[in-house]
């Protein structure tokens, strides 16, 4: 095992026996928490330990760098759109080729088409509801790196190189919700890069 792994499990043992600790604590703990200042977060209990993450099993899924499950404003049918022939650059994600950031549609964009396609779907009349109200689509980031990792992921060059959106977010014609169906750790980005025959230096990927 080598050095690295055993301070990471290491680590991982000290805050698991922080987290029984505080557990046991609480349990003889005669005072009631102080209820929290501000809104409560997904997961949050009025007795939270620290401010930077609401759970004990937040803390841990950082740790292990796993990613929340994301829960979207809206059920985004992916592949209804692909049926249709919509292209990912045309509307939704007009962005991709000119930055690093793909862009996301907001709600002034679905009703470009919306205004007058599908208008009777409980979906759409739910989206026509938020334009009414000034409210726009807060969707949730599927793909990401945690801060610790420092790690700028550029779309444009990607696209520019053609590579083809499925490597890296599965066939979206068969998706409906956006789903991480892909783990981009480091050696699945080294492994395509390396069989591409493009560059592998730190400074590529890391900041």
């Amino acid at each position: 095992m080598s050095s690295l792994r055993r301070c990471s499990w290491l680590c991982l043992i000290c805050i698991c026996a922080l987290a029984l600790a505080g557990a046991g604590c609480r349990l003889i703990e005669t005072t009631t928490p102080a209820a929290p200042a501000g809104p409560l977060l997904p997961g949050q209990t009025a007795d939270v330990f620290t401010t930077a993450r609401p759970t004990i099993w937040a803390v841990i899924n950082d740790f292990l760098s796993r990613p929340p499950t994301p829960v979207q404003p809206i059920e985004f049918p992916h592949n209804v759109h692909v049926e249709k022939q919509i292209a990912c650059t045309e509307y939704c994600h007009e962005s991709v080729t000119m930055g690093p950031v793909a862009g996301l549609p907001s709600v002034r964009t679905c009703m470009i088409c919306h205004d007058a396609i599908a208008v009777d779907r409980p979906r759409i009349k739910q989206i026509t509801a938020m334009r009414a109200q000034g409210i726009d689509l807060s969707w949730q980031r599927v793909y990401g790196y945690p801060a610790p990792s420092h790690v700028k992921f550029n779309h444009a060059p990607h696209i520019r190189a053609k590579v083809e959106c499925a490597t890296c977010h599965g066939n979206i014609a068969e998706q409906t919700v956006a789903q991480r169906n892909v783990d981009m750790d480091m050696g699945y980005c080294v492994t395509c890069h390396t069989a591409r025959k493009v560059s592998t230096d730190c400074l590529t990927c890391h900041f």
